[in-house]
């Protein structure tokens, strides 16, 4: 699937930097391209949309985070096949600048189980998924995970 057809919105992270009030970060994921490639990888073999826990969020950086123009691919993997539901590119910054707000939310926030941030899948507008997060992994070029840079929760261990 083509990561030209997925755009990507980030709201609720502004507070951290202007000393606001804590607000659950939003990652919202519009696709736009054939619905029933997505749909199908949405899905467990039983046709069931999968669920936050049978789902993972990473970044990985195509260059060196000391690279002012560092880019790299935010994904969301199906947990138990590995398979990748969905791809797109982003700016390093602008990822670490979403999961330090989500660290920070999640330090301030009264009840963590209900997740760090939450993602929002779009089809043709209208959501199709949304999950409360607590993990999103940052992995180096080389594949190395980048666990200062990550948002691992307190006794989780990978």
């Amino acid at each position: 699937m083509r990561r030209d057809y997925f755009e990507l919105d980030v709201e609720n992270i502004s507070w951290v930097d202007d000393d606001g009030d804590p607000r659950k970060p939003l990652v919202r994921i519009a696709f736009h391209g054939p619905r029933e490639e997505l749909e199908r990888r949405l899905s467990d073999p039983s046709g069931e949309y999968l669920d936050a826990g049978e789902t993972d969020v990473a970044f990985r950086l195509q260059e060196s985070l000391d690279d002012p123009e560092a880019t790299g691919v935010v994904s969301v993997t199906n947990r138990i096949t590995g398979d990748f539901v969905l791809e797109l590119n982003e700016d390093a910054d602008d990822v670490l600048t979403f999961i330090r707000a989500a660290r920070e939310y999640g330090r301030d926030a009264a009840d963590a189980d209900d997740g760090r941030y939450r993602v929002e899948v779009l089809l043709d507008g209208e959501e199709a998924v949304a999950y409360e997060k607590q993990t999103f992994l940052v992995y180096d070029a080389d594949g190395h995970l980048l666990r200062s840079h990550s948002l691992i929760p307190s006794g989780v261990e990978l």
